[in-house]
């Protein structure tokens, strides 16, 4: 009788009998439908593989021909003076596109994310995507969950990553920077100075971005014969807070350096906090580079020499991505990558001994 109900309705499956055709409960059908995450994963798969068979259709709250297409963007933060970038640059490419955009931020703001802590949207979030009727979703460092992902290319609702804290899944499309060839850069620089006891103060062990910059301060001591020394690299996840405990680890070895990398501005301030209670000062006595150019690099003083990371650039090839995505056309490499470049001031100099 089911299925002869179906083919007898030419408004498709209602969620009743994709339910029923499920085993589940049309209060769970429709969580799953909602993106609700509180759904047992095995349960879900149920029901998503029903939607599938039974060809169910989400209809839209809105009139879509009467609004103009929005996207979503969801930050790990309002506060941070690198979201500003990240929202500059998606605002002007918006605007070029006719676009609206809605701004929401991950939860847990109160206060900064652990050293393997991961940002996830908020539950509820997709349901009001859907209200909205947003066409597509930027993520700037707040990671989906496995079952938000899973929503998301179930709708059909296409999404980019910027700047992802965690290897995106196989075939999510996000947009970086050249982080590793930052991270030889930032060396190098200091390699010319004359340095060779050259620190760095890392982010998070297993972010990609945070890798791919000690990968390449290494590769740029491998490629001058400057040896490597393990007591050297230290990570702080992007803590500034623990990048002061961790500069003070490095002034108190036997052999402490004359040059530290810090893998982000905002550590770099930390670490210039500790030197100056150290009464080390900077360039003269360390020297110090940066990564990402962000206000506060020009306003510390002496102005922070640091990589400059394109925030604003990545955002708009994001949403420029994310347009042609909404368009129908799936990006040739799910990657795209920015260049980075230093930026010189004045917190680097030859060591004292040269």
């Amino acid at each position: 009788m089911a299925r002869t109900a179906r083919a007898s309705t030419s408004a498709g499956p209602t969620l009743a009998v994709v339910a029923r055709e499920a085993g589940v409960s049309v209060p769970t059908a429709s969580k799953v439908v909602n993106g609700r995450e509180d759904v047992a994963p095995e349960t879900r798969r149920r029901v998503a593989e029903a939607l599938d068979r039974l060809g169910y259709v989400r209809r839209p709250r809105f009139d879509t021909s009467k609004a103009p297409r929005m996207v979503d963007l969801v930050v790990d933060s309002l506060e941070s003076s690198g979201s500003g970038a990240v929202l500059h640059g998606v605002e002007e490419a918006a605007y070029d596109a006719g676009l609206e955009v809605v701004v929401s931020a991950a939860p847990n703001r109160s206060r900064p994310a652990g050293p393997r802590e991961v940002l996830r949207p908020e539950r509820g979030w997709l349901e009001r995507l859907v209200v909205r009727g947003s066409s597509g979703v930027l993520f700037n460092l707040a990671e989906p969950t496995a079952a938000q992902y899973a929503w998301l290319e179930q709708h059909r609702i296409p999404f980019v990553l910027i700047d992802p804290a965690v290897e995106p899944p196989p075939g999510v499309v996000s947009v970086g920077a050249a982080n590793w060839q930052g991270g030889v850069t930032a060396t190098e620089h200091l390699l010319r100075l004359g340095h060779e006891r050259i620190a760095v103060v890392a982010g998070q062990r297993r972010r990609p971005d945070s890798g791919a910059r000690v990968a390449g301060y290494r590769s740029a001591l491998t490629s001058a014969g400057v040896r490597h020394r393990p007591e050297y690299v230290r990570h702080a996840g992007f803590d500034r807070a623990e990048s002061r405990r961790r500069m003070r680890e490095l002034l108190d070895l036997p052999v402490p350096p004359t040059a530290v990398f810090v893998c982000s501005d905002a550590m770099a301030l930390g670490v210039y906090e500790v030197l100056a209670e150290r009464g080390v000062a900077v360039p003269d006595d360390m020297s110090v580079v940066g990564f990402d150019d962000l206000p506060e690099a020009r306003w510390v003083t002496p102005a922070l020499t640091t990589v400059r990371q394109p925030l604003s650039e990545m955002a708009a090839t994001a949403l420029r991505l994310l347009l042609r995505m909404m368009d129908g056309h799936h990006p040739e490499s799910t990657r795209t990558e920015l260049s980075t470049r230093l930026v010189e001031r004045a917190s680097t100099a030859p060591p004292r001994s040269v």
